[in-house]
């Protein structure tokens, strides 16, 4: 948690609203901040634990390289999720890193610099906000009445018409870092969490923090969510195991 404040204090938050920007091959923004960030924090990480290291802005060669070469050890980080938000001046980014073992994750941090809001969880340790232990809100809506994050951008048409037309929930929303969409969820602000397709860094620690505060979780297809392929990983959550199963069923029936 110190390696990744201080981090970010050093290399993300004097760039905040001043920052050079480019695109990626996929369209997606970068910037010196990411760059800058991951090659900080890597060496951070290091001294922590001498281990492989798959951050988000190496190429694709070397992030399958450090996977296959980390299966006893493995530090996986998004220097900045959120990126886009980041550059545009939208306070809701963090830097997210998570270390995993045989393919899951055993530690996870997520923080926002700009709200100071430091989520982590170690596997079997629980998982807590500044300290305080999540989740922060317990009481469950029904599925009519929850607050849902949902990209609809990364669903297939058929659910992203359903959602859109016959939409289960109350409201929705989706603010553009998936790591804070576990945390929130996991802290209770969100009642339930909807992703077509995550990245390992986008969910490597958020799941293990929504998982410590007692929340729910599984691919379209797995109910298992961690036998979902780890590149690109559907997520259908909730932090309420009653409101997770009606939620799940609704989504798996509308695809």
């Amino acid at each position: 948690m110190q390696a990744v404040r201080t981090v970010a204090q050093q290399e993300i938050v004097p760039r905040y609203l001043n920052v050079a920007r480019q695109r990626k091959a996929d369209g997606s923004l970068i910037t010196d901040a990411d760059l800058a960030t991951q090659e900080a924090l890597s060496h951070a990480l290091r001294e922590i634990l001498p281990a492989a290291v798959v951050g988000e802005e190496m190429t694709e060669r070397e992030q399958v390289e450090q996977w296959l070469a980390g299966d006893a050890g493995l530090w996986c980080m998004d220097p900045i999720d959120g990126t886009s938000n980041f550059v545009n001046g939208l306070p809701y980014f963090a830097v997210s890193v998570a270390l995993m073992r045989r393919g899951r994750s055993v530690l996870g941090v997520v923080y926002n610099p700009v709200m100071d809001e430091m989520f982590h969880a170690t596997k079997g340790g629980g998982a807590y906000l500044n300290g305080e232990k999540l989740p922060i809100r317990t009481h469950a809506p029904p599925l009519s009445g929850a607050m849902a994050n949902v990209d609809l951008k990364r669903l297939g048409n058929r659910l992203a018409r359903e959602i859109c037309t016959g939409r289960p929930f109350s409201s929705q929303r989706n603010y553009g870092s998936c790591a804070l969409e576990w945390c929130y969820t996991a802290a209770g602000r969100f009642d339930l969490s909807l992703h077509g397709g995550q990245k390992l860094w986008d969910y490597a620690a958020g799941s293990l923090i929504l998982e410590e505060a007692g929340g729910s979780m599984c691919g379209f297809d797995q109910d298992d969510f961690w036998a979902e392929p780890p590149w690109q990983r559907s997520t259908i959550a909730a932090l309420d195991p009653e409101l997770f199963i009606k939620w799940r069923d609704w989504v798996r029936s509308h695809r």
